[in-house]
């Protein structure tokens, strides 16, 4: 089955005339302090530090270790805004996982639910606003989306 999930990528990159080899790996996040961020992400979602410069940056690695963010401490006047853009992190214990950030008092804005596309979702902010979405999709997250009228919690 995987090899067939492969093949169909590849064959839809081919389709859209997508450059060979294109895949997202890495995304930065700007922050006010580098501190909070470093909290949120290393001490909650598990990312492991890559390498700190100072009070400034950060690379951090994901509990996998298939993708990395950079936190970069954003200037004074710059704003923050990540409007129109939320980061997504698939984890297979979603409402365990979500328990366990409450628990160590991060708040979540939507608990885990099961969404009409099939995929169960829960979201939350990091310490500067930034959208997260945890989610467990598992192969679904290759496959074409059946929306479903109404969902369940």
């Amino acid at each position: 089955m995987a090899k067939r999930t492969k093949a169909k990528r590849r064959e839809a990159s081919k389709a859209t005339n997508a450059p060979s080899g294109l895949e997202l790996n890495h995304a930065m996040v700007y922050v006010r302090e580098l501190a909070p961020a470093l909290k949120f992400y290393v001490d909650h979602l598990g990312f492991q530090v890559i390498e700190i410069y100072e009070t400034a940056y950060a690379r951090l690695c994901s509990p996998k270790g298939g993708m990395t963010i950079a936190l970069h401490v954003a200037a004074p006047d710059q704003p923050l805004s990540s409007e129109g853009v939320r980061l997504y992190f698939e984890v297979k214990e979603l409402d365990n996982f979500c328990a366990k950030l409450q628990g160590a008092g991060v708040q979540i804005a939507e608990p885990p639910k099961m969404m009409p596309w099939g995929w169960r979702h829960a979201y939350l902010n990091d310490p500067d606003g930034h959208e997260i979405s945890l989610y467990w999709a598992g192969k679904k997250r290759f496959q074409k989306t059946a929306i479903r009228r109404s969902a369940s919690a």
